[in-house]
């Protein structure tokens, strides 16, 4: 692991076990709410990638997978709320089980826009799975259905996680020190 990347932490909120042993339990609750099911697995990009593909792996069931891109931070600390649809699916979803797959959520609108959008394409049922819960972030009513962690309103890092696309590849997930990111 680049000894400068993990210089740049404040803190290690989740070490590589217990990121591994969270996504077996979340995905043993996925597999029992959605045994005899047709699931669509549909990952966020790009924070969702590592999560999702350890995340599927541990299903024990057929499953589709598909991916969308959705911008609303570029290289801010903060959502500015504005949600633009960068990779649109592949895949019909109409009368299929929905899972979205996602890193973190923090203010909500992201998902709570696209759970919206999702259904207006005719999906049997849409839930959300997040790495990562950020409750204090929230400014719309909204609750991941699955969820690995709950941590504080820190700036998290790592297992996909990003500051200005870097520091996804960390095995674990910290805290950054402010002053990495306040001097960008």
């Amino acid at each position: 692991m680049a000894h400068d990347m993990i210089n740049d932490l404040e803190e290690i909120l989740f070490s590589r076990e217990e990121i591994a042993e969270g996504v077996r339990r979340i995905a043993q609750e996925i597999a029992r709410d959605y045994e005899n099911r047709q699931l669509v697995c549909v990952g966020i990009l790009k924070g969702g990638f590592i999560f999702m593909s350890d995340l599927v792996r541990e299903l024990p069931m057929q499953i589709e997978t598909d991916f969308m891109v959705v911008s609303s931070y570029g290289n801010n600390t903060s959502s500015t709320g504005a949600l633009i649809i960068r990779k649109e699916l592949t895949t019909d979803i109409r009368n299929k089980d929905v899972l979205i797959i996602e890193d973190i959520v923090d203010s909500g609108r992201t998902l709570s826009y696209l759970k919206q959008y999702l259904s207006g394409r005719g999906a049997a049922s849409i839930k959300i799975c997040a790495l990562l819960d950020k409750p204090e972030g929230r400014t719309v009513e909204l609750e991941a259905d699955y969820k690995v962690f709950e941590c504080e309103n820190k700036f998290v890092v790592g297992y996909g996680l990003d500051f200005a696309e870097k520091y996804r590849n960390l095995p674990l997930i910290g805290v950054l020190k402010p002053g990495v990111y306040k001097n960008a």
